[in-house]
């Protein structure tokens, strides 16, 4: 395989970055086996909610400044 994009090289760092910083948080890695298949998905569907935050956020500040733009 050729060298990744930047852009993937960018996501690995950030994804190795992110899980030093779980690893110093919660003492564990994603490697745990101490969590059920439904507290699993209990933890991507707040993640999930978060996201639909973040993005409804920066949707409605994309709208104010194109609303100043007019």
């Amino acid at each position: 395989m050729n060298e990744p994009s930047n852009l993937l090289a960018s996501v690995i760092m950030d994804l190795r970055i992110r899980e030093e910083k779980g690893l110093a948080t919660y003492g564990t890695t994603m490697d745990r086996k101490d969590l059920s298949k439904q507290e699993w998905l209990q933890h991507a569907y707040e993640e999930a909610l978060d996201l639909a935050l973040y993005l409804k956020k920066l949707m409605e500040d994309h709208d104010k400044l194109k609303i100043k733009e007019i």
